[in-house]
């Protein structure tokens, strides 16, 4: 007889990012595949939706990379381990992988990573410390980039006992869904912003960080005015600056230089996400350094609009050139500016077929019961 699926899964702090929605969805979806599932996290806006019948939660202070603190989750996540009898220890960031480790070799259970992200390491150290995500028996990446990330940089840790694949990161795409979203809402949302009817509006979701490409985009935009003047469009820049408020007074001073205050909107969060893309026309993802799968993209395409990204990273498996979206150089302006004309220029029928085939790549690749399905099933496969 099958041994019964008892999952426990540890993220720093459980908020709206990829990684954080990819657990959450698993924990879930355990329970109602017939598998006890557990969560250890520090806590999180998503906490609140957890259904405490369904899912376990035990909060620890998992986001700590306090050597101490760290410790003394080991021993509180072996104990839990051994109460109860979980077989499958699932770490999603390198601090609390630590502890799993540790714990998971402590009583003997299988230990499962997800490498999210290229964890940038400057020095033998700290590529050490990222290498506790290769130290498991099933290393999950979460794109073929980061596949071939830990490939050519953590090789030395990869050996034949460990199974290492990718499985893409899922979107709820009954969520994002263009024809469930309601037009009170997107009227509601028009006000909020101050659009103005009859602009073309760009959408940028992501956090304000240099690397999120920002800047960049407001001299592609200056680029762009130069070519069709001011009134064609409005840009929504949507994304809290989490404390960076030098980057973001750098945006403003850019926006002002550039005189662009009458068409660049700073929003710092947006609860209803599908109705933000629902009112733009096309979203942009314009990360200067890559993404290690892109959610923004993901989600654009769900919702049935046209992504512009740079060629970097997940954008590039997530897109489909010229079908789906549209691809620039990373970190050219020039090329942005471009490609943000070309878009314009479309024609009403062309973008609508990008949208549609946009939601049929999602379904078809980055929805998240395949996630949830294909980790499941390589949990089992671990256990049996």
């Amino acid at each position: 007889m099958p041994t019964k699926l008892k999952v426990l899964q540890v993220i720093p702090k459980l908020g709206y990012g990829g990684a954080e929605t990819g657990c959450y969805d698993i924990a879930h979806y355990l329970y109602e595949n017939d598998c006890k599932s557990y969560l250890i996290t520090s806590g999180g806006e998503l906490t609140k939706f957890i259904d405490k019948k369904k899912v376990k939660l035990i909060r620890l202070p998992v986001q700590s990379k306090n050597p101490i603190i760290m410790l003394f989750n080991t021993i509180i996540i072996s104990l839990i381990i051994l109460i109860f009898n979980i077989n499958i220890v699932h770490a999603r960031s390198r601090a609390p992988a630590w502890s799993c480790l540790l714990a998971t070799k402590i009583t003997r259970r299988k230990f499962v990573t997800t490498f999210h992200g290229t964890y940038n390491f400057k020095n033998k150290l700290k590529k050490f410390y990222n290498s506790v995500m290769v130290r498991s028996d099933l290393i999950i990446a979460g794109s073929n980039f980061i596949f071939s990330h830990i490939n050519e940089n953590y090789s030395d840790y990869l050996n034949t006992k460990k199974k290492f694949l990718v499985i893409f990161r899922g979107i709820n795409t009954d969520y994002f869904d263009p024809t469930t979203t309601l037009e009170k809402d997107e009227d509601a949302l028009f006000k909020l912003w101050e659009l103005r009817v009859g602009k073309k509006i760009i959408l940028f979701p992501g956090r304000l960080t240099s690397w999120k490409g920002q800047e960049m985009f407001l001299e592609a935009i200056n680029k762009v005015n130069i070519q069709l003047g001011h009134d064609v469009f409005i840009a929504v820049i949507l994304g809290s600056d989490q404390g960076r408020d030098i980057y973001k007074k750098k945006l403003v001073r850019l926006v002002e230089q550039y005189r662009l205050t009458n068409q660049i909107k700073f929003i710092e969060n947006c609860k209803n996400m599908p109705v933000a893309y629902k009112i733009s026309n096309f979203a942009v993802s314009a990360s200067i350094e890559p993404e290690a799968f892109g959610r923004v993209s993901v989600e654009a395409q769900s919702m049935q609009k046209p992504v512009l990204a740079s060629n970097i990273g997940g954008s590039k498996e997530t897109i489909i050139n010229n079908k789906t979206g549209i691809l620039f150089e990373a970190g050219n302006s020039e090329d942005m500016a471009k490609k943000i004309i070309e878009l314009f220029n479309l024609d009403e029928t062309t973008l609508n077929q990008m949208g549609v085939e946009g939601r049929k790549n999602v379904i078809n690749k980055f929805n998240v019961e395949k996630m949830c399905f294909s980790t499941y099933s390589e949990y089992k496969k671990l256990i049996n």
